[in-house]
């Protein structure tokens, strides 16, 4: 698989070297390169990225309090020139720590490691088997079977995913948000936020650029919101 990532760096010549790196990886596909977390969160915005290099040292928002403001869908490989800052790296979930200087070498065991991450993830979404109007989903050491009909929403988490159901308690499962949406049939399923999809026939209530579910309020981000507009108005009244 390729992995989708971003680089994040206020230095010129750090952030131009570890371009390079990713360029001359095989499987990364570099979709943009930031000098600052804000660039970033615009980027994430509108893209959906799977691993991001970030420098911890920065001016205004630091790499650590960036990664805390997410919803930990992407992956982090922090790179700092301090070695004080891996701990905090790893609190945070980080795959790795990239202390600066560093070679292509180190980069590409780290690299590695996160592609090593997305291939078991991809591994566990091959149990997953759409057949008519129903899923099979392995999960908790079982396969279960979902109806999609039962589906309001789905939450990404991490590395799992959240499938909050009608009736019945969520049914949690190891694979990511993105390959769960491409077995859905889209006319029925919508992907309004990096973080969920939604059953578009349990779409009831509105407000604000949000979709209540009783008392989960699910925002429509910009990246999205185009397409989400584009399927009320061909229902409004």
């Amino acid at each position: 698989m390729t992995i989708k990532c971003i680089t994040i760096d206020d230095e010129p010549l750090a952030l131009k070297q570890i371009i390079g790196f990713v360029e001359k990886t095989p499987f990364l596909e570099l979709v943009a390169s930031c000098k600052s977390a804000f660039e970033a969160m615009e980027v994430l915005s509108k893209e959906n990225i799977d691993l991001m290099f970030v420098d911890i040292q920065m001016p205004d928002l630091t790499g650590i309090d960036f990664v805390k403001s997410l919803n930990k869908e992407q992956k982090i490989i922090f790179t700092t020139a301090y070695q004080e800052y891996a701990v905090e790296g790893f609190k945070v979930d980080a795959l790795d720590y990239l202390l600066k200087p560093f070679g292509y070498d180190e980069f590409l065991k780290a690299a590695n490691k996160a592609k090593s991450h997305f291939d078991l993830i991809e591994k566990a979404t091959v149990r997953i088997e759409l057949k008519d109007d129903y899923l099979f989903v392995k999960s908790e050491y079982k396969i279960k079977r979902v109806s999609l009909n039962d589906i309001l929403y789905i939450e990404g988490l991490r590395e799992y995913v959240k499938i909050v159901l009608k009736d019945e308690k969520p049914v949690m499962s190891l694979m990511s948000l993105k390959s769960l949406e491409e077995k859905l049939p889209s006319d029925r399923f919508m992907r309004v936020h990096r973080s969920f999809i939604v059953n578009l026939d349990e779409v009831q209530i509105i407000e604000r650029s949000r979709i209540i579910f009783g008392k989960t309020y699910i925002p429509v981000s910009d990246q999205y919101k185009d397409k989400f507009q584009e399927f009320l108005g061909k229902r409004f009244i």
